[in-house]
């Protein structure tokens, strides 16, 4: 299945539509605690001394504001923000077009910063240490080239991904920043639809909130989705108003359970435990198992599986746990042996 067609997947789909309901500053942002106090301090800080913010990496699983604290903190230091991501950057030569182009104390945003080539990647280690840039001229080949060195403005560089352990050791460590982003509890998720149900016009009640915050699975751009989805049942069913049944009603025909699992994860979690009896089983034999990729199960499923403690990972594969069998009705057999 493809990801984008999930209506519980946290990647981005274009019909998202996040600019129009993004904050844009940090006592707008719910959530991410401890991130939003320390940022407040290193932004000020940069401001007083009047320098760009150092260099920001967030990781964390897809749709939790990466991109979103990208813009605020442009907008919180006052300075505007280029936005590209990693595969985009093909060459050096790319790379050289994005940076030449920056104020001094811009953002430079850099989605999936883990897939940026190797070739351009060491091209931007001077770029973010000494705000330098060495570019070759003429020859590719090296006959008649000749390397220049271009200094740039400083500027700070945000780079988002959701697999950390795929950066490279020198590039996490010109980071001045590291942050992870954590799933959002249902109480701040409720703030964040109660926040977007303003900024879209839409009347829903508290019972309709607290049932689709229950539902988005930790994760802000999966409960936006989910109250744009309901809006429009809403509109046609209910005159425009979300009450708790017509959000239960939706939900029920998106094929969102109570938890916020979709027939994605049942198939997954059903392939360990009708297949390989609750496991152990190995990763790529489940992808096998269940015709998907391996980067999918671990980038899109698992994470949301593993925090609500459905499944565990061990160094003999994937466990289904108790948690669930009962989820599923289905009874555990336990061995005798």
């Amino acid at each position: 299945m493809d990801q984008t067609s999930r209506v519980v997947s946290a990647e981005y789909e274009k019909g998202d539509d996040e600019e129009s309901i993004r904050p844009q500053t940090l006592n707008e942002y719910v959530g991410q605690d401890a991130l939003k106090d320390n940022l407040r301090i290193y932004i000020k800080a940069a401001i007083q001394r009047n320098e760009a913010l150092d260099h920001v990496l967030l990781y964390g699983p897809p749709g939790l504001g990466k991109t979103t604290l990208s813009y605020i903190l442009a907008n919180e230091m006052h300075t505007n923000i280029r936005i590209t991501t990693g595969p985009s950057i093909a060459k050096a030569g790319d790379l050289a077009s994005i940076l030449s182009v920056l104020e001094p104390g811009d953002v430079l945003f850099i989605d999936e910063i883990h897939r940026l080539p190797k070739m351009v990647e060491e091209v931007l280690y001077p770029a973010m240490e000494d705000f330098e840039l060495d570019i070759m001229i003429g020859s590719e080949g090296g006959g008649s080239g000749r390397s220049v060195r271009l200094d740039l403005p400083p500027f700070t560089l945000v780079g988002a991904t959701t697999r950390a352990g795929d950066l490279s050791a020198p590039l996490r460590d010109r980071f001045g920043i590291i942050s992870k982003l954590e799933y959002y509890t249902n109480e701040q998720l409720a703030s964040i639809i109660r926040r977007s149900a303003r900024v879209l016009n839409v009347v829903i009640d508290e019972d309709a909130v607290l049932e689709i915050a229950r539902r988005s699975r930790g994760t802000p751009r999966i409960a936006n989705r989910l109250l744009r989805r309901i809006r429009d049942f809403a509109q046609v069913l209910n005159d425009g108003v979300i009450s708790r049944e017509i959000a239960d009603q939706a939900l029920e025909r998106l094929h969102v359970d109570s938890l916020g699992l979709d027939e994605v994860d049942i198939r997954y979690l059903r392939g360990i435990i009708e297949r390989y009896h609750g496991g152990p089983v190995g990763l790529d034999a489940l992808a096998n198992a269940i015709s998907e990729e391996t980067t999918t199960l671990e980038d899109v499923y698992e994470p949301y599986l593993i925090q609500i403690g459905f499944v565990n990972r061990t160094s003999r594969g994937r466990v289904a746990t108790e948690k669930a069998y009962e989820h599923l009705n289905i009874p555990r057999q336990h061995s005798l042996f």
